[in-house]
């Protein structure tokens, strides 16, 4: 495979990912790997308690996410930096669409960085998670 040491172009848009649906079996397996066992996630009558009609998806798995996403769209760039802010639940059942655009591309060091805007939406459309990831060419 040849690599594409290119930088990417901005306003380029990644295709959309849908994930999910989300199940209770799924949201325990997220709880055990990542050591998240807040009971918002694990136990219906208490996220009920918070009012939501079932249990919601961790935000972090939501993020992570976008990881393979952005190796799928290009191999030879490495995610350097990932973060999101949290706006509307994926439920129990629910699935997610994450979409992706280049914002900007920092020329300023040795190499350059890719700024991208995340977008995750809940399956009626309304936004989950906004963020940003920062990539760069991989080292040779």
């Amino acid at each position: 495979m040849s690599l594409d040491l290119s930088a990417p172009h901005p306003g380029e848009k990644l295709p959309p990912l849908v994930v999910g649906p989300f199940h209770a079996a799924d949201l325990a397996a997220y709880a055990d790997a990542s050591g998240d066992s807040n009971p918002l996630h694990l136990d219906l009558p208490f996220a009920q308690s918070f009012g939501f009609t079932s249990r919601p998806a961790h935000g972090m798995r939501l993020l992570a996410a976008f990881e393979p996403l952005l190796r799928d769209w290009r191999p030879d760039l490495l995610l350097i930096g990932l973060r999101g802010q949290f706006l509307t639940p994926v439920l129990e059942g629910e699935t997610a669409i994450l979409t992706a655009r280049v914002a900007k591309i920092d020329l300023s060091g040795e190499n350059f960085v890719a700024i991208l805007r995340l977008m995750v939406q809940t399956q009626s459309g309304a936004p989950a998670l906004v963020g940003e990831a920062r990539m760069t060419p991989r080292a040779n």
